[in-house]
């Protein structure tokens, strides 16, 4: 597993790292996968091999840059009670783990530590094959396909997780696709459904669209019945905005969607770099908005 790297401005919520150059393309089309294993797997027979005593992991012993992240040999984590040990075969890095990564801003340490990371490990996204169960847990077995949300650990080869955030693999779901879905994916789902309670026939602009949450976003917005759905992003992510289900793409480098105008009932904004009162202008009386920066 490469080292992650942060989110470059155009994404800004979703950087890629990758152990197998031979992976496939991520099928979902979000750009954001890693993975440490052959797609298309499920349930290998390597799931029933030993757990090493030691693993490789990517660490990090103090905030910063990307300089501070080693490769290091590390215990491998049990799986206490309440918990599975998963073999991790995909994840992804997020502008969540660029924060807790720079402990900025700082009121991230009063939860993650303040002077050093309580995790030696980044990284919250894992798909993968659970290897060991914790006593008291009756929803997972050993050989397990599953993916979903870790607390920090992801960026290592196992990885010890609560079940409750996680789901069994769906067929037909590779781990590639797995792995780049749960902080990106989620955060775009209950934006949009469980905060915006978007609706069939709803007017969409997203700010951001071609990151990690955006590219969801755009996705989710036609899944759930948006007529119009505006992209906004960088003009070589254009065709891939459009291929994801935009009507309309507004490349920021050249025109202004404050300035351009128009009417929203949902407005997603990734961004975080425009006033209340601009977004205001471009919102219809009953209206949502919602904010998830990385800045």
């Amino acid at each position: 597993m490469s080292i992650p790297q942060p989110a470059s401005p155009d994404s800004k919520d979703s950087a890629s790292a990758s152990n197998d150059a031979s992976n496939p393309a991520n099928p979902t089309n979000n750009p954001s996968s890693a993975s440490n294993a052959p797609s298309n797997q499920s349930n290998p027979s390597s799931s029933a091999q030993p757990v090493p005593p030691t693993m490789t992991a990517v660490t990090a012993r103090r905030y910063g840059d990307t300089d501070v992240l080693a490769i290091e040999t590390i215990p491998t984590p049990t799986a206490t009670p309440g918990k599975i040990l998963v073999r991790v075969l995909g994840s992804s890095a997020n502008a969540l783990d660029w924060r807790i990564l720079s402990g900025t801003p700082l009121f991230v340490r009063l939860v993650m530590g303040l002077r050093t990371p309580k995790r030696l490990s980044p990284g919250a996204d894992v798909a993968g094959i659970v290897v060991a169960v914790g006593d008291g847990v009756s929803d997972f077995e050993l050989g397990d396909a599953v993916f979903g949300e870790a607390a920090g650990g992801a960026f290592a080869e196992y990885a010890a997780v609560t079940p409750k955030n996680f789901v069994k693999l769906p067929a037909g779901v590779d781990f590639v696709a797995a792995g780049a879905t749960p902080v990106a994916g989620l955060t775009a789902l209950q934006g949009l459904r469980s905060k915006a309670a978007l609706k069939p026939g709803d007017r969409v602009l997203i700010n951001g669209a071609a990151g990690g949450v955006g590219t969801f976003a755009v996705q989710i917005a036609r899944a759930l019945g948006a007529t119009e759905i505006t992209a906004v992003c960088s003009g070589h992510n254009v065709d891939q905005a459009r291929a994801l289900g935009a009507s309309r793409v507004i490349g920021y480098e050249t025109d202004d969607y404050i300035t351009i105008g128009g009417q929203y009932d949902v407005v997603l904004d990734m961004m975080g770099n425009r006033t209340a009162a601009e977004m205001r202008s471009i919102l219809a009386p009953v209206l949502a908005l919602l904010v998830s920066a990385a800045r």
